[in-house]
């Protein structure tokens, strides 16, 4: 695969598995259900080809919190498209429904959202924000504590995250599976077969018109439903700084602003995972990123050796892995 296309591949013997706990993948400690899937699956592509695949990779399977970095391409795009005037920008200034109207709320801006730390304060979707149950939020609930400022302190939460995405269907007034299609998964040559889906309930009238709005997982139902290769496009397309073939479908800025520490999770950017100091993946380049939702769908992104690798439905870290990936470079 490359920006033109499928090339080559190449089999994947002695890529191996890992026990490794996978300290990345969130949504293993959030009492999610794993939805009827298929096998595990990847591929791994060097300088745009395909050097190694396994299991299904045109199968289309539920990608929970990778869905994120879906969701933070499409912010990206409605900033280039000046339909947001600045990320540090209020949400409030351009949104009017309601959600932050709120002395609290009204300080937080689109960054907050994207790097985990809006702590916003309300319900979406008849789930709260402070959401602590252990009955219906299994091993992530959630241990009561003090609100903090917006911007002050880091929290893994869906509930927030469905809020960004309701805020961006406010900003592009069409359905985000529209804006994801046309925006980007066309433009790259992705499959037909990939899907995003919202909660049951999850509905918002947009000028005079009734529209579904997504969530950032698949907590609850509802979630992005993407093959392995699929997402190797999406990947391939970060790895090139945002370009395909000729064409700069999102801008370079905000593929390095996105891959940025924050201050308050140096491991996170908006919506992507870092791999800042070796914290995240010891051993293998710090400028490198991933995508990881529940499953170990993970999205794994070395631009300092020109490297993507895409694996999912497997046990523990991919780490050991994408260190033998890198490793293999060096072997006569």
């Amino acid at each position: 695969m490359s920006c033109a296309g499928i090339h080559s591949s190449a089999s994947p013997a002695g890529l191996g598995k890992t026990d490794q706990a996978n300290a990345d993948n969130e949504d293993t400690e959030r009492g999610v259900e794993i939805e009827e899937r298929g096998g595990t699956s990847g591929l791994v592509i060097r300088h745009g080809y395909i050097v190694a695949e396994w299991g299904d990779i045109r199968r289309s399977d539920p990608t929970y919190s990778a869905a994120k970095s879906f969701l933070s391409t499409l912010l990206g795009l409605a900033l280039d498209r000046g339909m947001i005037g600045d990320i540090d920008e209020p949400v409030g200034k351009t949104i009017h429904d309601g959600g932050y109207n709120s002395l609290h709320n009204s300080r937080i801006t689109w960054k907050h959202h994207a790097q985990q730390n809006s702590e916003l304060e309300g319900e979406m979707w008849g789930k709260p924000s402070d959401f602590i149950g252990e009955r219906e939020f299994g091993q992530g609930k959630r241990p009561p504590r003090s609100l903090q400022e917006p911007g002050s302190f880091f929290e893994y939460n869906d509930v927030r995250i469905n809020r960004l995405a309701l805020s961006l269907l406010r900003v592009w007034k069409r359905p985000l599976p529209d804006v994801l299609k046309t925006e980007v998964m066309n433009p790259i040559g992705a499959s037909s077969d990939w899907r995003w889906v919202p909660y049951d309930n999850a509905r918002a009238e947009v000028d005079g018109k009734t529209m579904p709005s997504m969530s950032g997982g698949t907590r609850w139902g509802g979630g992005l439903w993407i093959s392995a290769e699929d997402k190797a496009r999406f990947s391939l397309l970060f790895l090139n700084n945002g370009r395909w073939r000729d064409r700069q479908i999102v801008a370079e800025k905000w593929v390095k602003a996105a891959t940025l520490p924050s201050a308050t999770n140096p491991s996170y950017g908006y919506l992507w995972w870092l791999n800042t100091g070796g914290r995240q993946w010891p051993g293998l380049p710090s400028s490198s990123f991933a995508a990881v939702g529940f499953g170990s769908n993970t999205i794994w992104i070395d631009p300092a050796d020109d490297i993507v690798v895409v694996w999912r439905w497997h046990k523990g870290s991919g780490a050991d892995l994408f260190r033998r990936v890198v490793g293999a470079l060096s072997e006569p």
